[in-house]
């Protein structure tokens, strides 16, 4: 039986692995759950999978958490802030580690768990963007099983279990163009965020919905590619795929193509992940091939989505460029969000922090998120002065 910590509990991959986890009871036991504000769900939760430990945002959603768990049984130990997080993570009883937390708040704990030597499912892209140097010396120090649960990502390491990696010539990642895709350059500046949170294929949190929308997200992922398949961006190619049914494809060097296709689903994943490198029954309907399908494909345009393209570029800089990409992204994405920034001002402000941050070498998960801290200020700034320019 494998023991699990959850980070993310109460979001949409938390959720989805604890589903995967209640249909599969007798392979899996639930040691902690990490959240952050979500009470209500995290009761739930706690009542049917009875963990060992729960840790929260701060001592205030601890304590209201406690003052509302019932006074039945026995009651998990309640904690809160980033060392508990990080405590959960390296527990003695647990084998593996769900990342799920959005955001830079998740690096830590992944990282401690990977030194301690836990297999971990990545679902945090924070984790390989702003730390990949870092988080995948670890990885390689310790042997640890790192497996991704992003669905392109997870389609890669499933592709590239087909063949050598030394014949491997191009992964492919497949975006599915967003709600804008077919929209022309000219009308993005009056994209609403209603239309914007309007996702063609995925259900997802408000922040990485945004940033499907604007391209940011695979973005994001060509940099954890990089990482997590020792790859240099050139070697990771970004086609548009609507359908969203191919999730990955790696070109060897005869020319052949491998892709790997299965339902739109994170349960599948998810599992994958959990039980790799075996493979249990699957947790979704399976396709059904006698239906008539027609699959896209097309090149992305990055003059009308720049984000993808300083993605490129950051990850081609190294350092600490990745790590200001994407705190600068997220203040971005906040701002149009809260319809101070319009949305073509997200690449606007994400660019010029890019050009004001000077890039570093972080030695230490400290240093990474003081620049990630500095990031996030100078791009506060640079948004806010165009808010004002434009009152």
């Amino acid at each position: 039986m494998r023991t699990l910590t959850v980070l993310g509990s109460t979001g949409s991959i938390g959720t989805s692995t604890l589903d995967v986890v209640r249909r599969n009871r007798d392979a899996y036991r639930i040691h902690a759950l990490v959240a952050g504000q979500n009470v209500e769900l995290l009761i739930e939760q706690i009542q049917e999978f009875s963990p060992a430990a729960v840790v929260v945002a701060d001592a205030a959603i601890r304590d209201a958490l406690h003052a509302r768990l019932p006074r039945t049984g026995d009651l998990p130990q309640l904690d809160h802030g980033p060392a508990a997080r990080v405590a959960t993570a390296i527990a003695p009883e647990v084998d593996f580690v769900m990342s799920a937390i959005v955001g830079v708040a998740g690096l830590e704990a992944t990282y401690e768990a990977i030194r301690a030597g836990k297999s971990v499912g990545l679902a945090n892209k924070e984790t390989l963007v702003a730390g990949g140097d870092l988080v995948m010396k670890a990885v390689r120090q310790t042997g640890t099983s790192m497996i991704p649960v992003d669905s392109e990502h997870n389609g890669a390491h499933q592709c590239l279990r087909a063949g050598r990696r030394e014949d491997v010539t191009k992964l492919i990642l497949t975006a599915s163009g967003g709600p804008f895709r077919k929209t022309p350059k000219a009308d993005l500046a009056r994209v609403t965020v209603a239309q914007a949170l309007n996702h063609p294929t995925w259900k997802m949190g408000r922040r990485i919905t945004i940033d499907s929308a604007t391209l940011m997200n695979k973005g994001f992922e060509v940099i954890e590619a990089c990482w997590l398949f020792d790859m240099h961006p050139r070697e990771v190619e970004v086609v548009v795929h609507p359908q969203s049914a191919v999730h990955a494809m790696v070109e060897y060097n005869d020319g052949s193509v491998i892709a790997q296709v299965c339902a739109t689903d994170m349960r599948m994943p998810i599992q994958y992940a959990l039980t790799y490198p075996a493979r249990d029954d699957a947790p979704v309907p399976r396709m059904d091939w006698r239906t008539a399908r027609t699959w896209e494909f097309e090149p992305p345009d990055f003059d009308k989505f720049p984000l993808l393209r300083l993605a490129y570029q950051a990850q081609e800089t190294g350092g600490s460029a990745t790590c200001t990409l994407n705190a600068a992204d997220e203040i971005a994405v906040e701002a149009f969000l809260d319809e101070r920034l319009p949305f073509n001002g997200i690449a606007e402000v994400v660019n010029e922090t890019l050009e004001a941050v000077p890039v570093r070498t972080p030695r230490c998960v400290g240093e990474i998120l003081e620049i990630d801290q500095e990031s996030r200020r100078v791009a506060r700034q640079l948004a806010g002065e165009r808010v004002a320019a434009a009152r």
